[in-house]
């Protein structure tokens, strides 16, 4: 379902009752005549919905994480806030960028309409800016021929669709201006290549069984998620345009699991 277009769809709604009764309707009903219901309702929530469509078009919009692509930054089940203006102010529905701000950064955390259908909202990491050379060989990330560094901190251990354990190795990565956690499991191999779409610029990519190198394209950003061998990102479906661009995430508001995760901010 497409909620932006359904709270415009209300809005208009609820809007054009208002401005029909200002204009019209009022001067027609009689003095302590009430107001018939069609034009009570939607006098009465037009004010509600006009704030909610405007915070959540130009400020901040909430998301609840589904997946663990991005363990161990967010874990299932987080409720996060997405910043709508970080990256420039855009007509909501059409996602039409109308005032230029900030770039998105290596190491952003970044919510974008998933390139290969773009009602679904996706949140991985942004590695690659347009122009970079991006690389993953044996689980090393390298940009414009400079590794990245990693430094390994622990073993960690999470519970997948709720059958089984899964171990894997935790890093330091040290992407942008602060590093963030990543897990790698080495057991699984780089690449799954039977899982790669036909995407637009795919030439720009060469494959191999233990990784990849691709030239980000202009307007366009190479995403990965922190749970490198359980996520489908930019190594798969390709890279995200500018237009597909939602707002950078900042902080987990709830989690109802787990209350110590409440207020953190995402890095």
């Amino acid at each position: 379902m497409n909620f932006p277009l359904v709270l415009f769809s209300l809005l208009v709604i609820t809007g054009g009752v208002w401005l029909l009764d200002y204009l019209v309707l009022r001067h027609k009903r009689g003095p302590g005549e009430n107001e018939p219901w069609w034009v009570e309702y939607p006098k009465s929530f037009f004010p509600v919905i006009l704030i909610v469509f405007s915070l959540r078009s130009f400020v901040m919009e909430p998301f609840k994480i589904p997946s663990g692509s991005m363990i161990p930054t967010l874990l299932v089940g987080d409720f996060i806030l997405v910043n709508k203006f970080t990256y420039g102010v855009r007509l909501p529905v059409i996602n039409q960028k109308i005032i230029e701000m900030n770039q998105p950064k290596r190491g952003d955390v970044m919510v974008f309409r998933y390139p290969q259908d773009p009602s679904i909202d996706y949140i991985k990491r942004v590695v690659g800016l347009p122009g970079d050379t991006v690389t993953y060989e044996n689980k090393q990330l390298t940009i414009n021929d400079i590794p990245i560094e990693i430094t390994y901190k622990d073993e960690y251990k999470y519970v997948e669709s709720g059958l089984s354990y899964i171990y894997a190795e935790m890093f330091a990565e040290f992407l942008g201006e602060q590093s963030h956690n990543i897990l790698i499991s080495k057991e699984v191999i780089g690449m799954q290549l039977a899982n790669i779409y036909y995407f637009p610029f795919r030439d720009n990519c060469t494959y191999n069984r233990t990784g990849f190198t691709c030239i980000v394209p202009e307007e366009h950003y190479f995403t990965l998620g922190d749970n490198r061998d359980s996520s489908s990102d930019s190594r798969y479906w390709g890279f995200v345009p500018d237009q597909h661009i939602v707002g950078k995430a900042f902080m987990i508001w709830w989690n109802f699991n787990d209350f110590d995760r409440v207020g953190l901010s995402i890095k």
